[in-house]
Protein backbone atom coordinates (compact mmCIF):
# COMPACT_ATOMS: atom_id res chain seq x y z
CA UNK A 1 0.00 0.00 0.00
CA UNK A 2 1.33 3.57 -0.71
CA UNK A 3 -0.31 6.85 1.09
CA UNK A 4 -2.13 7.51 -2.38
CA UNK A 5 -3.96 4.06 -2.46
CA UNK A 6 -4.80 4.11 1.11
CA UNK A 7 -6.08 7.58 0.45
CA UNK A 8 -8.10 6.64 -2.53
CA UNK A 9 -9.70 3.88 -0.71
CA UNK A 10 -11.04 5.67 1.43
CA UNK A 11 -11.91 9.27 -0.20
CA UNK A 12 -9.30 10.86 1.81
CA UNK A 13 -6.55 13.10 -0.57
CA UNK A 14 -3.20 11.87 -0.01
CA UNK A 15 -1.85 15.53 1.31
CA UNK A 16 -4.78 15.46 3.89
CA UNK A 17 -3.75 12.09 5.01
CA UNK A 18 -0.06 13.21 5.71
CA UNK A 19 -0.92 16.05 7.32
CA UNK A 20 -3.54 14.36 10.14
CA UNK A 21 -0.21 11.64 10.49
CA UNK A 22 2.40 14.62 10.62
CA UNK A 23 4.24 12.89 7.85
CA UNK A 24 6.75 14.22 5.68
CA UNK A 25 8.60 14.34 2.57
CA UNK A 26 8.71 11.07 0.98
CA UNK A 27 5.70 10.14 3.24
CA UNK A 28 7.26 6.38 3.81
CA UNK A 29 4.84 3.96 5.23
CA UNK A 30 5.81 1.13 6.84
CA UNK A 31 3.85 -2.43 6.80
CA UNK A 32 2.22 -2.90 10.20
CA UNK A 33 1.87 1.09 10.66
CA UNK A 34 -1.38 2.48 11.96
CA UNK A 35 -2.95 5.89 10.08
CA UNK A 36 -5.35 8.06 11.13
CA UNK A 37 -8.18 8.86 8.50
CA UNK A 38 -8.92 12.15 10.02
CA UNK A 39 -8.06 14.28 13.01
CA UNK A 40 -10.86 12.45 15.43
CA UNK A 41 -11.33 9.11 13.49
CA UNK A 42 -10.05 6.07 14.83
CA UNK A 43 -6.83 4.62 13.49
CA UNK A 44 -6.54 2.11 10.64
CA UNK A 45 -3.88 -0.31 9.90
CA UNK A 46 -1.70 0.32 6.83
CA UNK A 47 -2.22 -3.30 5.29
CA UNK A 48 -5.81 -3.70 5.87
CA UNK A 49 -8.46 -3.47 3.54
CA UNK A 50 -11.75 -1.49 4.35
CA UNK A 51 -13.67 -4.34 6.17
CA UNK A 52 -17.74 -4.13 6.01
CA UNK A 53 -17.65 -2.64 9.61
CA UNK A 54 -15.30 0.86 8.13
CA UNK A 55 -17.37 1.01 4.75
CA UNK A 56 -20.67 0.86 6.84
CA UNK A 57 -19.90 3.28 9.32
CA UNK A 58 -18.06 5.28 6.57
CA UNK A 59 -21.74 4.67 4.62
CA UNK A 60 -23.77 5.56 7.58
CA UNK A 61 -23.75 9.16 7.72
CA UNK A 62 -26.93 10.99 9.75
CA UNK A 63 -27.46 14.39 8.07
CA UNK A 64 -28.73 17.17 10.71
CA UNK A 65 -31.10 19.43 9.80
CA UNK A 66 -28.63 22.22 9.82
CA UNK A 67 -26.68 21.27 7.22
CA UNK A 68 -29.26 19.76 4.74
CA UNK A 69 -29.79 21.52 1.13
CA UNK A 70 -33.18 22.04 0.23
CA UNK A 71 -34.18 21.36 -3.36
CA UNK A 72 -31.40 19.60 -4.97
CA UNK A 73 -32.10 19.57 -9.44
CA UNK A 74 -30.31 16.98 -11.45
CA UNK A 75 -27.39 18.13 -12.85
CA UNK A 76 -28.37 16.85 -16.06
CA UNK A 77 -31.26 15.12 -18.47
CA UNK A 78 -30.12 12.07 -19.63
CA UNK A 79 -30.91 8.15 -18.34
CA UNK A 80 -28.49 6.96 -15.30
CA UNK A 81 -25.96 4.04 -17.28
CA UNK A 82 -23.82 3.38 -14.34
CA UNK A 83 -25.74 3.84 -10.11
CA UNK A 84 -23.87 4.44 -7.12
CA UNK A 85 -22.05 1.67 -5.25
CA UNK A 86 -20.08 1.81 -2.46
CA UNK A 87 -16.27 1.20 -2.66
CA UNK A 88 -16.70 0.64 -6.52
CA UNK A 89 -18.86 3.79 -7.95
CA UNK A 90 -18.79 6.99 -5.64
CA UNK A 91 -21.79 8.60 -7.75
CA UNK A 92 -23.63 8.32 -10.58
CA UNK A 93 -22.55 7.86 -14.67
CA UNK A 94 -25.41 10.26 -16.95
CA UNK A 95 -25.36 9.72 -20.12
CA UNK A 96 -25.79 12.77 -22.79
CA UNK A 97 -24.31 14.03 -25.92
CA UNK A 98 -21.16 16.23 -26.37
CA UNK A 99 -22.14 19.62 -25.24
CA UNK A 100 -25.15 18.74 -23.52
CA UNK A 101 -25.32 21.01 -20.12
CA UNK A 102 -24.32 20.55 -16.87
CA UNK A 103 -26.00 22.92 -13.76
CA UNK A 104 -25.33 23.55 -10.65
CA UNK A 105 -27.19 21.09 -8.51
CA UNK A 106 -27.50 23.51 -5.22
CA UNK A 107 -25.86 27.09 -5.27
CA UNK A 108 -22.30 27.12 -3.68
CA UNK A 109 -18.86 28.21 -4.08
CA UNK A 110 -16.45 26.51 -6.96
CA UNK A 111 -13.79 25.32 -5.19
CA UNK A 112 -11.86 23.13 -8.02
CA UNK A 113 -11.41 23.29 -11.60
CA UNK A 114 -9.24 21.04 -12.75
CA UNK A 115 -8.01 17.25 -14.62
CA UNK A 116 -5.02 16.75 -12.11
CA UNK A 117 -7.12 13.83 -10.13
CA UNK A 118 -6.85 10.63 -12.33
CA UNK A 119 -10.04 9.00 -13.79
CA UNK A 120 -12.37 12.42 -13.45
CA UNK A 121 -11.13 14.13 -16.58
CA UNK A 122 -12.11 18.19 -16.40
CA UNK A 123 -13.52 18.39 -13.25
CA UNK A 124 -15.83 20.73 -10.99
CA UNK A 125 -16.18 20.59 -7.64
CA UNK A 126 -19.05 23.28 -5.95
CA UNK A 127 -19.20 23.42 -1.65
CA UNK A 128 -22.26 24.19 -1.03
CA UNK A 129 -21.87 24.56 2.71
CA UNK A 130 -19.50 23.73 5.34
CA UNK A 131 -20.60 19.79 4.44
CA UNK A 132 -21.88 19.12 1.26
CA UNK A 133 -19.79 18.94 -2.17
CA UNK A 134 -20.46 18.22 -5.42
CA UNK A 135 -18.41 16.79 -8.35
CA UNK A 136 -19.08 17.28 -11.85
CA UNK A 137 -16.58 14.72 -13.55
CA UNK A 138 -15.69 14.44 -17.58
CA UNK A 139 -16.57 17.70 -18.37
CA UNK A 140 -15.46 19.74 -22.27
CA UNK A 141 -15.86 23.26 -21.56
CA UNK A 142 -16.68 25.10 -18.20
CA UNK A 143 -18.44 27.96 -17.98
CA UNK A 144 -16.97 29.04 -14.18
CA UNK A 145 -13.89 29.51 -12.63
CA UNK A 146 -12.65 28.70 -8.96
CA UNK A 147 -14.24 31.08 -6.67
CA UNK A 148 -17.01 31.98 -8.13
CA UNK A 149 -20.24 32.00 -6.18
CA UNK A 150 -22.88 30.45 -8.22
CA UNK A 151 -26.82 29.61 -8.07
CA UNK A 152 -28.68 26.45 -8.51
CA UNK A 153 -29.12 25.93 -11.76
CA UNK A 154 -26.65 28.16 -13.26
CA UNK A 155 -24.71 26.24 -16.42
CA UNK A 156 -21.49 25.06 -15.14
CA UNK A 157 -20.02 23.07 -17.99
CA UNK A 158 -21.01 21.09 -21.36
CA UNK A 159 -20.71 17.31 -21.14
CA UNK A 160 -18.10 15.46 -22.68
CA UNK A 161 -15.78 12.40 -22.27
CA UNK A 162 -12.51 14.03 -20.72
CA UNK A 163 -10.75 10.82 -18.85
CA UNK A 164 -13.07 8.45 -20.07
CA UNK A 165 -14.15 6.25 -23.25
CA UNK A 166 -17.64 7.39 -24.00
CA UNK A 167 -19.58 11.10 -23.47
CA UNK A 168 -21.33 10.90 -19.60
CA UNK A 169 -20.96 13.07 -16.61
CA UNK A 170 -19.94 11.04 -13.47
CA UNK A 171 -21.26 12.99 -10.97
CA UNK A 172 -20.76 12.36 -6.92
CA UNK A 173 -22.52 14.42 -3.61
CA UNK A 174 -20.52 14.04 -0.78
CA UNK A 175 -21.32 14.74 3.08
CA UNK A 176 -17.94 16.08 4.74
CA UNK A 177 -15.97 14.08 2.50
CA UNK A 178 -17.81 10.40 2.32
CA UNK A 179 -19.33 9.87 -1.00
CA UNK A 180 -23.26 9.36 -0.40
CA UNK A 181 -25.81 7.84 -3.33
CA UNK A 182 -26.60 11.36 -5.15
CA UNK A 183 -29.98 9.05 -6.02
CA UNK A 184 -31.17 9.73 -2.20
CA UNK A 185 -30.72 13.56 -2.38
CA UNK A 186 -32.12 13.99 -5.55
CA UNK A 187 -36.29 14.91 -6.75
CA UNK A 188 -37.53 11.54 -8.26
CA UNK A 189 -38.16 11.84 -12.32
Amino acid sequence: DTLYSIGRRFSIKPDRLARINRLRVPYTIRPGQKLRLDATSATVKENSKPNAATTNIKNRVTLSRKTRIRGWIWPTTGPVIVNYAVNHNKGIDIAGKRGQTIKAVASGQVVYIGSRLPGYGLLIIIKHNADYFSAYAHSYKTYVKEKDMIKKGAKIATMGSSGTDRVKLHFEIRYRGIPVNPLRLLPKR
